[in-house]
């Protein structure tokens, strides 16, 4: 019996992928600092054993554990997020296509399909995902794929994704989700039917806010194209960082619990605070995709966005106050950390871009830490102060 035969979380987190990569006795699996490897006969140029290729025993250990964890065939560790879904979409966009997403994008991913992708002779056609009888009209004989995020940066939104998925199914579309924000502790979406989902390693999987790494998960047949793709791009992921990550993800189902009970209380406080205009939450009643956040997610996240009660100057003082939540962009680590998606995550699309799909100047984004929640409450009061 291995490792990979057991099916709780928890234990594939720790154990996972592990099986083959002992060494002397260690009983953690050790870096495989080598650039290059013996050639062991290899017909297949994307079987060769090189770093480049993300197939070291490293890399090959931490494949099988995202893999496990996402309950998919298969799975590529890239170099970041950014590396992993635009390799992932490029793989399948190889000649000139179009693509359906989501309205609400992270601003990266946003700034990518606007920018680089178009530029390269593709399409792309933001729907709403709350209403399915607009799609058809949207499709074009070139469609290929359809990209939505399983909750949206930052206003978390949750979409209805059976309609996604049966619509993909219908028509032939390739779906594919960023399930970063809600991890496979909360949602897993290649069980659900999604083709390919993609991470921002450096966010919840690994936790601890030093690493950048991101990665494609999905059925053999769909992340065959994205590795062959990677292996001449070039986004590979370093063996310490490989590492760090594996490291990292064996406290995945503890840390996620703790962050999803964290933001829950922390929400539910906010909505109370004379400071707060609106809260953005999954998990409270008042936000507007709880429904489906109810039927799809078995946690809530660890992020909470709100409305800054003034300007975006006084906006910028009350997170300046903070003693616990740093300023910083980013998310999914142990520390809280707070911005303003405006100046960071979303800072390349324009004002009326933003206006669109409801990113407003005075909107705050909080990644819940794991951190004592009493301690988390009495900071942001002497901060409102």
């Amino acid at each position: 019996m291995s490792a990979n035969d057991f099916k709780n979380l928890d234990t594939l987190a720790i154990h996972a992928g592990e099986d083959g990569v002992k060494y002397a006795g260690a009983v953690t699996a050790p870096i495989f600092q080598s650039a290059t490897y013996l050639y062991g006969g290899e017909s297949d140029y994307n079987e060769v054993k090189y770093t480049r290729l993300n197939n070291t025993p490293t890399h090959m250990m931490l494949n099988a554990k995202l893999a496990a964890l996402e309950k998919a065939e298969d799975a590529i560790v890239t170099s970041s997020g950014m590396s992993a879904i635009t390799t992932a979409l490029l793989s399948i966009f190889e000649r000139p296509g179009h693509l359906l997403t989501q309205s609400c994008l992270y601003g990266g991913t946003h700034y990518f399909l606007k920018n680089d992708f178009t530029r390269m002779g593709h399409s792309v056609t933001a729907v709403d995902v709350g209403d399915p009888s607009s799609w058809k009209a949207a499709l074009r004989p070139e469609t290929r794929a359809f990209y939505v995020e399983s909750i949206t940066n930052p206003l978390l939104e949750v979409a209805d994704f059976e309609p996604i998925l049966q619509f993909c199914r219908e028509n032939g579309l390739i779906s594919i989700i960023d399930n970063t924000i809600a991890s496979p502790v909360n949602f897993n979406p290649i069980a659900l039917g999604f083709d390919l989902a993609v991470h921002s390693c450096t966010k919840y999987l690994n936790g601890h806010s030093d690493i950048v790494a991101g990665c494609v998960v999905g059925s053999r047949k769909q992340v065959a194209p994205v590795v062959k793709k990677l292996n001449y791009l070039g986004g590979c992921l370093d063996a310490h960082a490989c590492f760090l990550l594996n490291r990292g993800m064996k406290t995945l189902g503890l840390r996620v619990r703790q962050h999803n009970q964290n933001a829950q209380e922390l929400a539910r406080w906010l909505e109370r605070q004379s400071f707060v205009k609106r809260v953005y939450y999954p998990g409270l009643e008042s936000h507007v995709s709880h429904r489906n956040a109810r039927k799809y997610l078995g946690g809530f996240g660890g992020m909470v966005s709100f409305e800054f009660k003034g300007d975006p100057r006084e906006a910028d003082g009350f997170m300046a106050r903070l003693r616990l939540p740093k300023v910083a962009p980013s998310l999914g680590g142990v520390e809280s950390l707070i911005t303003r998606p405006t100046t960071t995550s979303h800072s390349g699309m324009s004002p009326a871009e933003r206006k669109q799909i409801g990113i407003s100047d005075e909107l705050i984004r909080l990644s819940v830490g794991v951190e004592d929640l009493a301690d988390l409450i009495a900071d942001f009061t002497q901060a409102a102060t």
